[in-house]
């Protein structure tokens, strides 16, 4: 893969970065959009909280010390809604006692960066981070059970047999693979595959959730039906379970 297929790839993933001084925010947006993120920025903790939930970002950059709300208080708040609550932070601090990194990640941050810092390395902790909560945006392949998702050409394998998928069963499937037994309710689906404010009816992820069972659980050449890796969940959502389950 070259460069420019990195770039076109990460240009895909939004970053969110709130800091009320404004040199810092320039810099640290400056070199994301270089190393091919998308970027948008807040100048406080209030603006920073409607931006993520208006346009659920795939991560958080959040200064601690900012007006209106701290970034501790932004990411306690992001941790408390359902919608927000699985975005990873980093928090940014000048405060690097024990004590300080202790609060901030108790809190709900996925890392805790003092300053100063080099961008470089913040691009680094970004990766780092994305990799752990959200493999596939960074093209590494997701394997579960027998299940391999291969983000770059956008296949699916079970048990070596190459699955065919439309684009939202594969998103889907992408989401769920990324975290396998967590539970995702029809509206997170709606935001995370179809888009945040985009009207679609809760039946739709029913009838592609339906389609994508079908996909993964038909045998090609016949025989017994495959078990079913996707559990549905009363009234909650959908999940990703092993084999296994009782």
């Amino acid at each position: 893969m070259n460069y420019l297929d990195i770039e076109q790839r990460l240009m895909t993933i939004r970053v969110l970065i709130a800091d009320d001084e404004q040199n810092q925010l320039e810099l640290l947006s400056f070199n994301l959009t270089q190393n091919g993120f998308s970027v948008t920025t807040a100048s406080d903790g209030q603006d920073a909280l409607t931006l993520a939930e208006e346009t659920h970002p795939d991560i958080i950059i959040l200064d601690w010390m900012m007006p209106k709300l701290s970034g501790i208080d932004v990411c306690r708040t992001l941790r408390s809604m359902p919608e927000t609550k699985a975005i990873p932070v980093i928090m940014l601090s000048a405060r690097g006692e024990e004590g300080d990194r202790t609060l901030g990640l108790d809190n709900g941050a996925d890392d805790y960066m003092t300053k100063p810092f080099s961008p470089r390395e913040l691009v680094a902790r970004v990766r780092a981070v994305l990799r752990r909560s959200r493999p596939a945006l960074l093209n590494d392949v997701l394997e579960f059970e027998d299940l391999k998702l291969f983000p770059a050409s956008k296949t699916v394998e079970r048990d070596g047999e190459v699955i065919p998928l439309g684009p939202k069963e594969f998103q889907i499937l992408s989401l769920l693979m990324e975290r396998p037994g967590q539970v995702f309710s029809r509206n997170q689906l709606l935001d995370h595959v179809w888009g945040h404010g985009i009207y679609v009816e809760d039946r739709t992820v029913d009838v592609h959730l339906s389609r994508l069972r079908k996909a993964l659980n038909l045998r090609k050449n016949g025989g017994n039906d495959r078990p079913d890796l996707i559990r549905t969940v009363r009234g909650s959502g959908y999940a990703l379970s092993s084999m296994n389950r009782k």
